[in-house]
């Protein structure tokens, strides 16, 4: 049971979310699109969402060695299970040596040892059930230089959770040293809440306690203000809009070339994006029922969503 405080403030729980906005509004058979970042990115580019180019997929043992093709003339990839969770698996490769592969945090992997760690992949060793997977081999994010003070040794993603089709909350999530570059709070990374209404970044927080600055570059974490602010809910209310996903978790991150991409979709996405705010989801939530069958269409939907989920609009919670 939540403390009365807590209650007050509109703190969504797991079970919550589980019997109240999860199961009555996501079918179970969709799960495994989410569950599948391939099948995630079929969904997304069947509706307009850009994704991250897929140099290649590696199904079967024996194609492992052909890495190297896939690949092609890229000096940098990334190799990820298809049905991981919580960034385990992913390998971020930012440069080919003669040496071997260098990592995210310039450490050298030999050949051998990211073939290795492709075959741990395809075995399921990181895979939602243990159950066997294929390794996807992607084009690496090259995050905006908007970021560069406040990201440690990887890249930035945004957590939208999408309602019935409406933004309802978001926060920008930061690599640290602890989370080893990857952006997952559970790791050790910096979660920092965003303002609907205008995409600044509001308070920041690390393994449940609230920070000013990032733990690494000691730069301020607040008053940030995340480029393509409109076109990035924009994207997430469609994947929420256009599917038969009611209850969604998007993750989007930036690149300094190409914009807004989708890094993936969550049918069941964390709670902490509620204390990176300092705002309970479930009075977001309640105000999306009562007023969605006003709300004619995508745009309707933001519109409201940055005009009622604008910053100090809810009950905050105490520091």
């Amino acid at each position: 049971m939540f403390p009365f405080s807590l209650k007050r403030s509109g703190i969504l729980g797991i079970n919550a979310r589980n019997l109240d906005y999860i199961f009555p509004t996501n079918p179970r058979r969709i799960y495994r699109l989410a569950d599948s970042k391939l099948e995630s990115k079929k969904i997304a580019q069947s509706i307009g969402v850009q994704v991250p180019e897929t140099y290649g997929v590696i199904t079967f043992q024996n194609e492992v060695k052909t890495l190297s093709n896939l690949v092609g003339g890229h000096k940098a990839f990334v190799v990820k299970p298809a049905r991981g969770s919580g960034g385990d698996g992913i390998v971020v490769i930012k440069d080919v040596t003669n040496e071997g592969y260098r990592k995210a945090n310039d450490s050298i992997l030999k050949a051998e040892d990211l073939q290795y760690h492709i075959y741990n992949i395809l075995s399921g060793m990181f895979s939602l059930g243990g159950n066997s997977d294929v390794a996807i081999i992607e084009y690496a994010v090259q995050f905006d230089p908007i970021f560069d003070e406040i990201a440690y040794q990887g890249v930035p993603d945004i957590r939208i959770i999408v309602y019935r089709g409406v933004p309802a909350m978001a926060m920008l999530r930061l690599p640290t040293r602890a989370s080893d570059g990857k952006a997952n709070l559970h790791r050790g990374g910096v979660g920092v809440g965003i303002d609907l209404a205008t995409g600044r970044t509001l308070a920041g927080i690390q393994n449940n306690r609230y920070i000013d600055n990032h733990p690494e570059t000691g730069h301020s974490l607040c008053d940030r203000h995340i480029p393509h602010w409109q076109t990035i809910l924009e994207m997430a209310a469609k994947l929420g809009d256009k599917t038969e996903f009611g209850y969604l978790g998007v993750d989007i991150v930036i690149d300094r070339e190409k914009g807004p991409l989708l890094l993936e979709i969550n049918a069941r996405p964390g709670l902490s994006i509620q204390i990176a705010n300092r705002e309970g989801l479930i009075p977001r939530l309640e105000a999306i029922n009562s007023t969605l069958p006003k709300l004619s269409g995508l745009q309707d939907k933001i519109a409201f969503a940055q005009e009622k989920f604008a910053v100090f609009s809810g009950h905050l919670l105490p520091l």
